[in-house]
């Protein structure tokens, strides 16, 4: 794949607050037992589906180490710098219906502000809603 053909994408999942695990690094609130009855299901056609769109994967070593363990995405470290870099095309953002009230942030710290679009909403069956943005630019 060319250089010019690349698009990177930020995806993760995280509380509705804006959280991809606890402070001490858990994410025993993945699981959730809501249902939304009108939402789409995530089964192993969809999953198979989304990682076909995907060339190459990046993620922070933190959760490579969740994810041996559990099916997680992400890295807030990684996707900020992505960000900061301008590097990222498009962020997903997989929103549990939780609120866990504090622990670590989906974003790094950035130095700016980044403008996005959002380009489409999706909801699941377990009550979990994806944000699908377009990144604009940096602005600051």
């Amino acid at each position: 794949m060319a250089i010019d053909d690349s698009h990177v994408t930020i995806h993760m999942v995280a509380s509705l607050d804006g959280f991809i695990a606890r402070r001490d690094g858990s994410v025993d609130w993945l699981e959730t037992a809501d249902e939304f009855a009108g939402g789409d299901s995530v089964d192993p056609g969809f999953v198979e589906a989304f990682l076909e769109t995907i060339d190459c994967y990046v993620m922070g070593s933190r959760t490579y180490e969740t994810a041996l363990r559990f099916e997680a995405v992400g890295g807030g470290v990684v996707a900020a710098e992505c960000l900061r870099l301008g590097l990222a095309d498009e962020i997903r953002y997989a929103m549990l219906p939780i609120l866990v009230g504090e622990g670590i942030p989906f974003f790094g710290k950035l130095d700016t502000d980044v403008a996005l679009h959002l380009a489409d909403v999706k909801a699941f069956k377990s009550g979990t809603v994806e944000l699908r943005y377009e990144v604009r630019g940096r602005r600051g």
